[in-house]
């Protein structure tokens, strides 16, 4: 089943009945309020700094009479996009509408004796998936982009975190989310659930062409998923919502994860205040990028040795 319909189904090893369920509930709250202290010293200086840039915005605002739409925009924008990816960015759209006409044709092309590159048998799940990277990468980034630049023509794309200017000066703070992030994959690796649960795309196995297709698919919408919520959520917001904008933005954030295992679910609120305060203090989404994209690797990688293991063969038989 595919990962954004998957049921939860991750429990707390020794623990079970009512009272593992209420331990699972309740651990998040834990995880937040000790690693709260943790945050708020890496991070002040940014949140503050925000809040003071904000603070001279809404003054300036307030004291020439003028009104920022860009909030309301971005907010109705997001909806709409959030809504449209739910409905028909997934597996049930694409099994019901689009797959069948893939079988239609493939089988047009054989009674016809015509070479055929599609192959539903064989590929209908990988082409499931790429429909849904499709929709990400085209909700996340060219849809959303589209409609800001002609409502605000005179904004700059590039403000929302895709300049590359200073990237390098920031590497060490990916180092450091690196250093603290991976380790904890590579224990939660060692759960009996995780090899079942990576890759999403369980064909991945069978050759490298499969695991190749299917991991650029998924840093592409690794990609669109940081420019949406780290850049098009916070730019617009940044200026009126102070450091309030990082957690404007996990709300949504965490929501998308609906599906996923709780604790996945719940730990996407700590992500999106690492990664959210990492765009706003480096004025980039590329730090959040390639942290995110080393532990989705690394997670499908270990998950693949653990359990299936790595590809024998390029060619998918």
């Amino acid at each position: 089943m595919p990962f954004w319909l998957a049921p939860s189904s991750y429990e707390l090893p020794f623990v079970g009945g009512l009272p593992g369920a209420l331990l699972k509930m309740a651990l998040p709250a834990v995880v937040f309020a000790a690693t709260a202290p943790v945050f708020y010293w890496f991070f002040q200086k940014t949140w503050r700094e925000l809040d003071a840039e904000a603070m001279e915005y809404r003054l300036e605002q307030r004291d020439s009479g003028a009104f920022d739409m860009r909030p309301w925009a971005m907010f109705a924008i997001v909806a709409v996009v959030l809504t449209a990816q739910e409905y028909y960015g997934g597996s049930r759209f694409f099994g019901a509408y689009l797959r069948p006409h893939l079988a239609d044709f493939e089988q047009v092309r054989q009674r016809a004796h015509v070479p055929t590159w599609v192959d539903t048998r064989f590929y209908g799940e990988l082409y499931g998936y790429g429909w849904w990277a499709l929709c990400r990468v085209f909700g996340y980034t060219i849809f959303p982009m589209a409609v800001w630049k002609l409502l605000f023509p005179k904004d700059s794309l590039l403000d929302m975190g895709l300049r590359t200017k200073g990237l390098l000066s920031h590497a060490w703070i990916y180092g450091v989310c690196l250093a603290v992030v991976l380790p904890c994959v590579y224990l939660a690796s060692r759960s009996p659930d995780f090899a079942s649960y990576y890759p999403f795309y369980k064909g991945a196995t069978r050759s490298w062409l499969d695991l190749l297709v299917w991991e650029t698919m998924y840093i592409a919408q690794f990609f669109a998923l940081e420019v949406f919520f780290r850049g098009f959520m916070l730019s617009p917001l940044r200026r009126s919502f102070g450091s309030g904008a990082v957690f404007a933005m996990c709300v949504p954030y965490v929501m998308i994860h609906y599906g996923k295992p709780y604790l996945e679910s719940a730990g996407a609120f700590l992500a999106g205040v690492a990664l959210g305060s990492l765009a706003m203090r480096t004025r980039s989404i590329y730090s959040g990028f390639f942290v995110h994209v080393s532990v989705a690797l690394m997670m499908d990688l270990l998950a693949l040795a653990r359990g299936a293991g790595l590809p024998s063969q390029f060619w998918p038989r």
